[in-house]
C-alpha cells in the first residue's frame, strides 16, 4: 500500500510539473533585477592554517589550485578574491625566526579538523607569491590580548607588506574581535595597525587601500551585534569598507540536518539569506551605514560540513541556488570558505591521511554560478529572481547583460537518491515552460547542464559535458567523450520548452 501511494503521489507531482503555468520572461530587466553584479563575485576563504597547503610555495606552488581558480577566472571575467582567515587566524602568533611556514599541534576537545595553536615564520607569507595576479585579504589575530598579542600584530604588518603590495591587496586586513570592549579594543588595534603599516609600506595607506572588512561576530553573543557596535562607535576612523558577515545553513552534526531539508531547499535559502538582507537594512536605517554587504566566509554546514551531506552533488545544486539568490538581492560577494580535509571544500589541495587530492562535487557549483554571471567585466550584469509561486525545490533566475535578457537558470532540487530504491524507482524530470514576449528576437537557446547520477553523487559531476578532475588534466576543463556538450534548441511560437531531471540544473543561454 506504501509503495502504491508513493507512486501515485509520484505521478501527481510529475503532472503538476508538466501542468504548471508557463514562467514569463521579460527581454528588459524587471523591478526585482540587482544592481550591476561586482567583479569577482564568485571568490573564496581560505582557512588561515590551511592556506600553504591551498597555495603552496615559491618552490612547490600548487597548480592544482591555481588552474581552478584560472576556470573561474575565465568564466566569470575576473579572479577570485581570496580571504585568508578563518578560525585558526585568531590561534596563530608570529615567528620572526621559524623556518617552517607553519607549526601548529592539535587540541582534539577543541576542534579534530585543525590546529589550535598556530605559529608562522615568514615562509608562511610565500604562499601569496604562487597565484599570479590575485587579490587577497588577509586575516590578523586580533583576539589575542597582552605582549604576544601586540607582537604578532606588530610582527606580521612588515611580513605582509613584503607579501602583498598595493596590487595584491583587495582590502587589507580583516578583523574579527569578539570582546566585551570591542569597540575601544578595534579602534586601539587599527590604530596600531595603521601606524605600523605606515612605517613599513606608506604606499598602501597613500593609495587608500587600508581599509577594512568589518567584525564579523558570527556565534557569539548578542552584545556583539553589528548594529550595536556601529552605533557606539566602531568606525570612528572611518575605516570600514565592507560589511562583513558568515553564513551557514546549519550545523554538521545538529539534529534534523537533512540534504533535502536543509540544503536542497530554496525556501531554507531564502530564509537564510534575507536575515542578512534585513541586517543590511537596519544598518542602514538605525546606524547609518550604507556599505556594500559581502559574506565573508559561508558555506553549507559549520564545524566543516558532514559526509555525505557537505561533498555531495545535493551540496552543488545548494551552492548554485545560494549564490544566486545572493546576487540577485544585492550580496556583494560570496567568499565560498575551503579548508584542508573539510567535508564542504570545492576541492583538497594535497594528499593527506584522510582525504585523497582532487576536484569535489561543490566546486562545479562554483562553476556553473561563474558561467551564469558570465564576463562581469565586459558589461553590466544583473540578475533577477524568478517568482515560481509557492516552491520548496524549484528555483529559477535571469541574467540581464545590458539590459537585455542573456541567461536563464533553473535549478531542480527534488532529491534523487541513486543508489536506493526498487528496479521501478527510475529518476523522474519536471518539465518546465518558459515564454518569451513576441518578437524578442531569440532564434535559438543553449543548453548546458550540471547533473551526476544524482544527490547523493560525490564523484562524476559534469557542467556542460566537461570534468575539471585532478587526474583528467590537473582541474583544467576536459570534454568527456560520453556527455553531452551544449544542447540546441528552438523557440516554438516564443516558447522555449526544456526538461530537467530531479536533482539537476541547467543554464540556457539565449542567441538573438
Amino acid at each position: 500500500m506504501t509503495q502504491l501511494l508513493s507512486a501515485v503521489l509520484l505521478a501527481c507531482s510529475l503532472q503538476l510539473a508538466r501542468a504548471a503555468t508557463p514562467i514569463q520572461l521579460s527581454i528588459s530587466p524587471p523591478s526585482n533585477a540587482s544592481a550591476p553584479i561586482r567583479k569577482s563575485f564568485v571568490s573564496f576563504s581560505i582557512e588561515f592554517s590551511s592556506f600553504p597547503d591551498f597555495a603552496g610555495n615559491n618552490s612547490h606552488p600548487n597548480n592544482f589550485s591555481y588552474n581552478l581558480l584560472n576556470n573561474l577566472d575565465g568564466l566569470q571575467g575576473s579572479k577570485p578574491i581570496i580571504r585568508v582567515g578563518g578560525n585558526t587566524q585568531d590561534y596563530a602568533t608570529v615567528n620572526a625566526s621559524q623556518e617552517a611556514a607553519l607549526i601548529g599541534s592539535y587540541d582534539f576537545n577543541k576542534s579534530k579538523d585543525y590546529p589550535t595553536t598556530i605559529s608562522i615564520g615568514p615562509a608562511y607569507f610565500e604562499s601569496y607569491n604562487t597565484w599570479p595576479g590575485y587579490e587577497y585579504i588577509h586575516g590578523l589575530n586580533m583576539g589575542k590580548n597582552g605582549t604576544i598579542g601586540y607582537q604578532t600584530l606588530v610582527q606580521s604588518i612588515p611580513l605582509i607588506c613584503k607579501a602583498l603590495p598595493v596590487d595584491k591587496l583587495a582590502t587589507s586586513p580583516t578583523t574579527e574581535l569578539e570582546r566585551i570592549c570591542y569597540v575601544a579594543e578595534y579602534i586601539e588595534k587599527t590604530r596600531l595597525i595603521r601606524d605600523t603599516v605606515k612605517l613599513n609600506c606608506p604606499e598602501v595607506i597613500e593609495s587608500g587601500k587600508l581599509r577594512y572588512y568589518s567584525p564579523s561576530f558570527a556565534g557569539t553573543s548578542n552584545s556583539l551585534n553589528i548594529i550595536k557596535t556601529f552605533q557606539v562607535g566602531l568606525d570612528e576612523d572611518g575605516g570600514i569598507a565592507f560589511i562583513d558577515s558568515h553564513n551557514y545553513m546549519g550545523g554538521a552534526t545538529q539534529p534534523g540536518v537533512t540534504l533535502q531539508k536543509t540544503l536542497m531547499n530554496h525556501t531554507a535559502v531564502v530564509l537564510n539569506v534575507n536575515k542578512h538582507l534585513n541586517e543590511s537594512t537596519l544598518l542602514k536605517s538605525l546606524a547609518g551605514i550604507d556599505l556594500p554587504y559581502l559574506l565573508g566566509e559561508t558555506n553549507s554546514l559549520y564545524n566543516q560540513g558532514a559526509p555525505a551531506l557537505s561533498n555531495s552533488f545535493g551540496a552543488a545544486l545548494w551552492g548554485v541556488d545560494f549564490n544566486l539568490y545572493c546576487a540577485a538581492t544585492g550580496i556583494a560577494r560570496v567568499h565560498m570558505h575551503q579548508g584542508n580535509n573539510y567535508r564542504y571544500a570545492a576541492w583538497q589541495p594535497v594528499d593527506t591521511a584522510n582525504e585523497t587530492i582532487g576536484t569535489k562535487a561543490p566546486y562545479y557549483g562554483n562553476v556553473m554560478v561563474a558561467s551564469f554571471l558570465g564576463n562581469l567585466t565586459a558589461g553590466n550584469v544583473s540578475v533577477a529572481n524568478i517568482d515560481l509561486g509557492n516552491t520548496i525545490y524549484e528555483s529559477a533566475y535571469a541574467a540581464y547583460v545590458d539590459d537585455r535578457l542573456e541567461r536563464i537558470a533553473l535549478i531542480h532540487m527534488q532529491e534523487y537518491n541513486y543508489t536506493v530504491g526498487g528496479p521501478n524507482a527510475g529518476r523522474q524530470k519536471a518539465a518546465f515552460t518558459l515564454r518569451l514576449p513576441v518578437n524578442s528576437g531569440v532564434s535559438a537557446v543553449d543548453v548546458s547542464r550540471l547533473i551526476a547520477n544524482g544527490s547523493n553523487a560525490i564523484t562524476g559531476v559534469t557542467f556542460g559535458g566537461v570534468s575539471y578532475n585532478y587526474e583528467l588534466n590537473v582541474g583544467r576543463p576536459v570534454k568527456l567523450a560520453n556527455t553531452t556538450a551544449v544542447e540546441t534548441i528552438k523557440p516554438e511560437d516564443g516558447s522555449i520548452e526544456i526538461d530537467l531531471p530531479w536533482s539537476s540544473a541547467v543554464i540556457l543561454q539565449l542567441k538573438y
